[in-house]
């Protein structure tokens, strides 16, 4: 494939995911406005949902093809990049700290702890079973039954005084059009991540980089940015509960419920231990750190979210010096 065409396609995908991203934040603003949901909720919910899907259809097709190492990769990668780049760079871009005050945000947290190392955990005897997949399904599921168990975790008051002034129809109008303006917002950004997923792993194959190696380099980074360019968008209009959401929904999601689906098509095999072992820990790394930062000023902060951008520089030269 010529260079020109693979940048082109990079540069391409890269404009259509800022122009929907203004799409998706407006669209879960209306919604969640609408319903009376909790927007941290309702982040939750549909990134989670919406923003798993290249995971998911990645995992699939490398499970279908006997490689659901390739899936691995890129769900450990994207759940580093989480941690680090999604959660640091709207900090950095606004100069404005993240703040985590809600109880629920904070026991969602600890629940996002329990489904990075649960993968972890089953994989000490090297392979992650049919059985093991069952079990990291159920652990999302009992995160949904928990959230929905009471009316205080996901129900919000919202100021309806623009609501009563408009007729029930009109107000139905508006959560149509939010909902629209949400579901092709997400499928754009999801194409063109995969359009610039399409042309890195174009670029990588001169490069003779291994089938894991290619997932956390590659497909991992380009099925994070749409939680990347969502939380910077959401950090623009201030919303951090929009940011968390997406965040550990983002986290939560792939790392049980995906990989979980993947482990039932195919089990998985580690082979390359040393790449998954420096993945595991700059994955354990700052997912603790992130919960510490939480529990002491109670945000993070800009000097925070530095040191999280310098841990993925150092966790991608590890893994560079390692690999060649």
């Amino acid at each position: 494939m010529s260079f020109i065409i693979l940048i082109a396609v990079f540069v391409i995908s890269c404009l259509i995911i800022y122009f929907a991203g203004e799409w998706v934040v407006d669209g879960v603003m209306n919604v969640a406005r609408y319903l009376g949901w909790k927007e941290f909720v309702l982040s939750f919910l549909v990134m989670a949902f919406f923003g798993s899907l290249p995971n998911l259809f990645v995992g699939i097709s490398s499970a279908l093809q006997g490689i659901p190492e390739l899936s691995l990769g890129e769900i450990i990668s994207g759940n580093i990049i989480n941690l680090t780049l999604v959660l640091a760079i709207p900090i950095i871009l606004t100069g404005k700290p993240i703040a985590i005050e809600s109880r629920t945000i904070n026991t969602t947290l600890f629940f996002a702890l329990g489904a990075i190392f649960l993968p972890f955990v089953l994989l000490l005897d090297g392979t992650l079973s049919r059985v093991d997949g069952v079990l990291l399904i159920s652990f999302y599921f009992s995160y949904i039954f928990w959230l929905f168990a009471k009316k205080e975790r996901f129900k919000k008051t919202f100021d309806k005084t623009e609501l009563d002034k408009q007729n029930i129809g009109k107000a139905f109008l508006g959560f149509l059009e939010g909902l629209s303006k949400t579901i092709l917002g997400i499928g754009l950004i999801i194409i063109a991540a995969q359009g610039i997923v399409w042309s890195a792993q174009g670029l990588a194959l001169g490069l003779n980089m291994s089938i894991i190696l290619v997932g956390i380099f590659i497909v991992g980074f380009g099925n994070a940015i749409p939680e990347l360019y969502f939380s910077i968008k959401c950090s623009e209009r201030e919303n951090n509960y929009m940011v968390l959401g997406n965040l550990l929904g983002s986290v939560i999601t792939i790392a049980t419920l995906v990989l979980g689906i993947v482990a039932l098509i195919h089990p998985i095999s580690i082979a390359e231990f040393n790449n998954f072992t420096v993945a595991r820990a700059f994955l354990l790394f700052p997912c603790i750190l992130f919960v510490i930062f939480s529990k002491t000023d109670k945000k993070i902060t800009k000097k925070e979210a530095w040191f999280l951008i310098f841990v993925y520089i150092v966790f991608l030269i590890t893994e560079t010096i390692i690999s060649f």
